[in-house]
């Protein structure tokens, strides 16, 4: 299983991922010195949308689309819950 996700920069900027532990990426993206340039900077991030999916081609489709959305969209899915 992977989850694509996405956290709120500090900055309040939104970054996608994927990952087979999410928490643990999400602690990653918070502490490590390593992995997303994007976030290293703009820390603390905090989780505020996952979904699991069954493999890693479904979820880096799934994360391309986020991706390729708008701000308001990424927002709109957020808040859907």
């Amino acid at each position: 299983m992977r989850y694509v996700y996405i956290v709120r920069c500090n900055d309040d900027t939104l970054y996608t991922g994927i990952s087979n532990d999410v928490d643990k990426r999400v602690s990653d993206h918070n502490s490590s010195k390593v992995w997303a340039k994007y976030t290293k900077s703009r820390r603390p991030v905090v989780l505020v949308w996952h979904k699991k999916v069954k493999d890693r081609n479904v979820a880096s489709k799934l994360e391309y689309k986020i991706k390729r959305l708008g701000r308001e969209k990424k927002e709109e899915m957020i808040n859907v819950k």
